[in-house]
């Protein structure tokens, strides 16, 4: 199992970013997709939620109105554009797939760092 995401860098204040996620070996069309972040010294933080078919989402109230989440189900891969991007945005942002077949079954990426400065 593998989610790979890319996509992450240095942008300055009012740019934009498109964070993607690949996924391998597992069933990708049966997740629930989520994207995460963390900035130091901070708590974990839900940004974004898709469901398997990619028909519904859901947004922290920080990030709404700025970022989409989307996914490909042919391509296995969720994506996460960011516009207007502020400082505040700064995080390194990690990718989730959950499902519950009995009990809560996720995997995690590795994280793309996402950097917001003049």
């Amino acid at each position: 199992v593998q989610l790979v995401e890319s996509g992450g860098g240095l942008v300055q204040p009012g740019g934009s970013l498109r964070l993607s996620c690949a996924a391998s070996g597992f069933t990708f069309s049966r997740f629930a997709m989520r994207w995460y972040r963390q900035a130091p010294g901070k708590e974990c933080e839900l940004v974004a939620t898709i469901t398997k078919p990619g028909t519904s989402t859901n947004y922290a109230d920080s990030v709404k109105g700025r970022f989409t989440i989307s996914r490909d189900n042919a391509k296995n891969t969720v994506y996460l554009q960011m516009n207007s991007l502020k400082s505040e945005d700064t995080a390194v942002y990690y990718c989730n797939a959950h499902t519950v077949v009995f009990s809560t079954l996720e995997y995690w990426g590795q994280g793309t760092q996402v950097t917001v400065s003049s």
